[in-house]
């Protein structure tokens, strides 16, 4: 399954980089991509009960979701 995640406050490479490390964290991630320019996340995951564990892990890294 693939998620398209828009997001607030991602304004720096470094910020999506710590994104998609807290992401890819999450049990069943298989790909992030984050896009700070896009504002956007997307996730290659197993199944949808991870998608709030994967909301979870951008929100701690102080970026808001937004969908």
């Amino acid at each position: 399954m693939q998620i398209k995640i828009y997001v607030v406050g991602m304004f720096s490479d470094d910020v999506a980089s710590s994104v998609q490390d807290a992401v890819k964290a999450v049990a069943g991630v298989s790909n992030v991509v984050a896009n700070c320019e896009k504002s956007q996340v997307l996730v290659d995951y197993e199944d949808a009960s991870q998608e709030d564990a994967i909301k979870a892990a951008i929100s701690s890294c102080g970026v808001d979701v937004l969908g």
